[in-house]
């Protein structure tokens, strides 16, 4: 008979080896006791010893798992080192300038945006210097005189009254009385009962003597510079007179009528005045 056969080995008639019955767990006797004939259980049956090897299984798993996060932190611990020395080399960019200097990609996208809309809506910032020149220079006003005009072209033609208190500017269109009183070029006034012409500040004036022909431009040009003074005249009808205004322009004064006296005196005139 083999001895080692399990079924004699824990068996109700096993006598003193193995887990007999006068030393077992059965229902005679305590644990490891004298009290009965089975040994872990009733007649013989074995329990297998399930605590020992569910210990050796749980050891053998806890053993593979710490093996297995051993290896884990191992690997996530030496890229994490490699990254570090990567990143420790490269001086920071604020070394290179002011922190305020640095703007994110989305910031310089934003400042192109803003610098092609600020373009868009402002396009006189790209007109040059002698387009707002030329602007300028198109709204200014129009001088009284318009430049380039050739001299002896008549600037203004017609009736004009001169009264003892309302002398005459012949250089502005039409001929009135300046209230800058330098700038009047004649008045009238009585001397007894006669009626005179005064040429006024700085005028030139004298008495066209051919009475066939009414000066023309060029004709008074010819005397009034070297003949012409600023001495009153004599004013009767028909008289005519070549003049030359203090803003230097030439004019031709007939006298048509008078009337009043003292005060109230006053020549009525056909006027032609030149430009320059």
């Amino acid at each position: 008979m083999n001895t080692e056969d399990p079924r004699h080995a824990n068996g109700p008639y096993s006598g003193y080896e193995g887990n007999s019955g006068y030393e077992g767990n059965g229902p005679y006797g305590a644990n490891n006791g004298h009290g009965g004939y089975v040994a872990n259980g009733a007649y013989g049956t074995q329990i297998p010893a399930a605590p020992a090897r569910a210990t050796q299984h749980r050891g053998a798993w806890i053993g593979a798992g710490a093996t297995l996060v051993a290896a884990v932190i191992g690997v996530v611990g030496t890229y994490m080192v490699s990254s570090n020395n990567g990143n420790a080399n490269p001086a920071p960019p604020a070394a290179q300038g002011p922190a305020t200097g640095t703007t994110t990609p989305g910031e310089e996208a934003q400042g192109g945006d803003q610098a092609a809309s600020d373009s868009s809506e402002s396009p006189e910032s790209t007109e040059s210097p002698e387009g707002t020149q030329s602007a300028e220079a198109s709204e200014a006003p129009a001088p009284t005189t318009p430049p380039g005009k050739p001299a002896g072209t008549v600037e203004w033609q017609g009736p004009l009254a001169i009264t003892y208190t309302d002398d005459k500017d012949l250089d502005s269109v039409p001929p009135v009385e300046s209230e800058i009183r330098e700038e009047n070029d004649f008045s009238v006034y009585t001397f007894g009962t006669t009626k005179m012409l005064q040429p006024d500040n700085g005028v030139k004036a004298l008495v066209w003597k051919d009475s066939a022909k009414a000066p023309t431009y060029a004709d008074c040009a010819g005397v009034v510079d070297t003949l012409g003074t600023s001495e009153e005249i004599k004013m009767k009808t028909g008289l005519v007179v070549c003049a030359s205004t203090n803003d230097g322009r030439l004019a031709r004064l007939t006298v048509k009528e008078m009337t009043g006296q003292v005060s109230d005196v006053t020549g009525i005139f056909d006027v032609v005045v030149w430009s320059r």
